[in-house]
């Protein structure tokens, strides 16, 4: 399949790589000249690391590489296309002026994405005249390392859509989670912000340090976490399921509901706490060190859970 990447930057060129390890021929473009050399030269630097923990489906770095191609003109990169996503910036103005680009000219049968993580797809989508092809894709990024995409629609997407969407998503080796109407935060942002949220209160009112607070996660929920979601686990932590959890424990959640409606300011006096923390252990100079760490660690992950799952 021909798709395209509409702004090549740190989540356009992420899913460049999804697409192209997918077997789909890719087509970079950007207003920025720099920005697709940029998006190809990072490619090229992690496309050997993914090959080496087995996350290329058995295709050589440089096969995938040949999939990504450069483009100057929209209309050159569009050309043939049946899956486009857009990654520009997260401006309402910059998107409704692209999807109208986007709209007039993509062929007739392309599905029009973004990647907007903070936009409803109703804020830029409602005046295209071919809106009913139009939806939000948005990753966990980079999705070639983090499967989950909610595929969400305006009130104007049609169902074919919302299932061609989740097809091609699906072929690409990722989870999409189908919505069934837009909401802000979609859903991971909506479940990161409560989590977030409850992370600032423990340590704005001196209930725990931010590192406690990281290693509650790390070695704790997020161990189920990473191959079990919440209600799968709260089933399998009652001897009768998930209704004998809420029996059990409900009434402890409502108790400790009043406290958590209490919203701190994040760029409050926490900050400076939760940023001393941060910077002690990970001095700011290192933090672009500890990203690539980072995606190591989640390629050795996702290596490991498709193992376990029969599927490496």
């Amino acid at each position: 399949m021909r798709t395209a990447i509409i702004g090549a930057g740190l989540v356009g060129r992420a899913w460049a790589i999804s697409f192209a390890r997918a077997g789909h021929e890719v087509r970079l473009w950007d207003r920025d000249p720099a920005a697709v050399p940029a998006a190809l030269a990072f490619a090229e630097g992690v496309l050997p690391d993914l090959a080496a923990h087995g996350l290329l489906g058995g295709a050589e770095p440089a096969a995938v590489r040949a999939r990504l191609t450069a483009h100057a003109d929209l209309a050159e990169a569009l050309d043939g296309v049946e899956h486009a996503q857009e990654s520009a910036p997260e401006r309402v103005e910059v998107k409704r002026a692209l999807f109208s680009e986007l709209d007039r000219l993509a062929p007739a049968a392309a599905t029009l994405a973004s990647s907007t993580s903070a936009l409803l797809p109703s804020a830029f989508q409602e005046h295209v005249a071919g809106r009913a092809r139009c939806l939000v894709c948005h990753p966990i990024n980079p999705p070639y390392l983090v499967p989950a995409v909610e595929v969400v629609p305006s009130r104007w997407t049609a169902p074919e859509t919302m299932e061609r969407a989740a097809a091609f998503m699906r072929g690409c080796g990722q989870s999409p989670l189908v919505m069934k109407r837009e909401v802000d935060g979609f859903i991971m942002n909506r479940l990161q912000g409560a989590l977030l949220e409850e992370c600032f209160r423990l340590v704005a009112d001196g209930i725990a340090s931010a590192e406690d607070v990281d290693a509650g996660l790390r070695d704790g929920l997020a161990l189920r976490w990473s191959f079990m979601g919440p209600f799968e686990t709260i089933d399998l932590n009652a001897p009768g399921g998930v209704r004998d959890y809420a029996e059990r424990y409900g009434g402890m959640y409502e108790r400790m509901f009043p406290s958590m409606q209490r919203r701190v300011d994040w760029a409050g006096p926490v900050m400076d706490g939760v940023e001393a923390d941060r910077a002690a252990r990970l001095p700011r100079a290192g933090l672009a060190e500890r990203q690539l760490w980072r995606d190591r660690r989640l390629m050795a992950l996702l290596a490991h859970k498709r193992a376990a799952a029969g599927e490496g």
